[in-house]
């Protein structure tokens, strides 16, 4: 079965209220809340898309004491793959490497971070 390869993406933000307020107002579209409580390591907004729908579901991220810079890469996407820790096997293969090993994102299966080959940081997502 073909599939898109980026399945998620999230845009970094330093001020929630003012990205929350641009995304909904630009785009006309409602986000919707996820993970916002004030325990957790980051605070998501998410963009409206279904399982069914072309393209990738993403959402505004705020991680809780980080702070974005004018020059840096403030977004990140994930690549869909059949497992992570089958990818991550072959990171340091391919001149990249593994910033953060396979985690459990609850319902949505699980995530890693890896820096490609030019130190770009990038995704990895798995049901499994």
């Amino acid at each position: 079965m073909q599939h898109n390869p980026i399945t998620w993406f999230e845009i970094f933000v330093n001020d929630m209220a003012r990205a929350h307020a641009f995304y909904e107002g630009l785009l006309d579209i409602k986000l919707e809340p996820q993970g916002n409580d004030t325990s957790a390591e980051a605070h998501m907004w998410v963009f409206p898309s279904t399982a069914s729908d072309h393209g990738a579901g993403g959402a505004l991220v705020k991680r809780v004491g980080d702070e974005i810079g004018d020059g840096g890469a403030n977004i990140l996407i994930y690549f869909s793959c059949p497992d992570c820790d089958t990818v991550l096997a072959k990171v340091d293969a391919y001149g990249g490497r593994v910033l953060k090993e396979k985690y459990a994102i609850g319902r949505y299966g699980y995530a890693a971070l890896i820096t490609d080959s030019e130190g770009n940081t990038i995704g990895l997502h798995s049901k499994h």
